[in-house]
């Protein structure tokens, strides 16, 4: 999700920026985090690993309730359907609840975007599929009036899908593509009764779905926006904009994982801004805040769109590179100082010294390995003279003659 204040409108995004926190103005929407909430293409690692964690965990809640339920249920259809209709139905019933309860069991299975919406679907395919097994097996009788109330409910199925995407946190793009199924069930239960479907009979129904799914939209994208809103500040450091150290460890740590599956490289470049306590002691905090403001910015706009910035601790920054490896970063830093780090109040440039590890070169076994090897480096860099980046095999790349200053 964008970080980006409500302030920040430039350019022709002026007026869509306006419009969004506008009609957003409770919530302090920008134009970029309405977009968001529209279609997910564009979101983070972070929101999509807790958008599925969340996800999951209410799939396997309303499982646990509806595998309880469902078969309990078999009591009305005992007294509405004669034999052996009502034992067709029981048997439906019990199955749809052992498919509710396979899915809110706790497995040991990675929370990720793919399962959370593997995982929705299945539990959203059920009722509608009751429902329309349901009219095969209750068609040839003639029901009383009891009987038809309980067909009548059955025929709600649809709905209670509908409604049931209130609960998660969806952009408006997903709810309708999870809402699909139902409309398409609700019109084949329609042909199944034998009912031509007619906009006088049947709009109204259908405009209520759309109603219901509508509602579910807005929730949807309420909680993912409150959400989004919860994980950023977690993980985004106020000062800088770039990862907390925090954030930074689960995705350095996911990305490893994958690295070591893939047998792809990993590199991670370790920044240490040179001389930063002189400006503080010199200038004030504030212009060591500057500083660092500074150096972040320059990193984020010198890196690539699938590179990672983390601020470590201090004046200390962590760059993960993935599927890099260590001359392709070489690459990197060589472009990042070209473009420099900004100036000092002094209007000397900032300076940093750089250390550089990668995961397949130094043959390290786990991530926290990878950290610090980079770190190590940068201290060899900043004993050296600064202002330099330091690789594997002792590779030293100086970019002045002299220390900073």
């Amino acid at each position: 999700m964008s970080s980006d204040s409500d302030g920040q409108e430039n350019g022709n995004g002026t007026g869509k920026r306006s419009f969004a926190a506008h009609i957003f103005a409770p919530i302090k929407i920008t134009w970029d985090q309405f977009v968001d909430l529209i279609i997910p293409f564009n979101h983070s690692p972070h929101i999509r690993r807790h958008a599925a964690s969340v996800t999951i965990s209410r799939v396997q809640l309303m499982s646990a309730i509806f595998g309880l339920l469902v078969p309990m249920l078999s009591i009305i259809d005992w007294f509405v359907f004669p034999w052996p209709q009502w034992a067709m139905m029981t048997c439906l019933r019990i199955l749809s609840g052992a498919i509710f309860f396979l899915l809110a069991w706790p497995w040991n299975i990675e929370k990720t975007r793919q399962q959370a919406d593997s995982m929705l679907m299945a539990m959203l395919l059920v009722p509608p599929l009751f429902y329309l097994m349901s009219i095969k097996i209750i068609e040839p009788l003639e029901l009383t009036e009891f009987g038809q109330l309980v067909a009548k409910l059955y025929s709600l199925m649809p709905n209670i899908v509908l409604a049931g995407l209130a609960m998660f946190p969806l952009t408006a793009f997903e709810v309708a593509i999870f809402a699909t199924p139902a409309f398409v069930f609700a019109i084949v239960g329609q042909f199944m009764e034998g009912q031509a479907l007619s906009l006088q009979v049947h709009g109204p129904a259908l405009w209520l779905m759309v109603l219901v799914m509508g509602v579910a939209m807005f929730s949807g994208m309420s909680q993912l926006h409150y959400m989004s809103a919860l994980v950023n500040k977690a993980m985004i450091d106020p000062l800088t904009q770039a990862y907390t150290r925090r954030s930074g460890n689960e995705t350095i740590e996911l990305l490893f994982r994958l690295s070591s599956l893939q047998n792809t490289p990993l590199s991670v470049a370790f920044f240490d801004l040179d001389k930063f306590k002189s400006i503080n002691d010199t200038y004030g905090h504030e212009e060591g805040d500057r500083a660092l403001r500074t150096l972040s910015d320059k990193l984020k706009a010198g890196l690539r769109k699938g590179d990672v910035l983390v601020r470590w601790g201090g004046e200390e920054f962590i760059a993960i590179l993935n599927n890099t490896d260590a001359a392709g970063a070489r690459v990197v830093i060589e472009r990042l100082r070209e473009a420099g780090f900004g100036l000092r109040p002094d209007g000397a440039p900032l300076t940093a010294s750089i250390g550089l590890a990668e995961r397949i070169r130094d043959a390290t076994p786990d991530w926290a390995h990878l950290v610090e090897k980079a770190d190590g480096r940068m201290y060899e860099a900043k004993k050296t003279g600064r202002d330099r980046a330091v690789f594997p095999d002792n590779v030293v790349l100086a970019f002045s003659s002299a220390p900073a200053q």
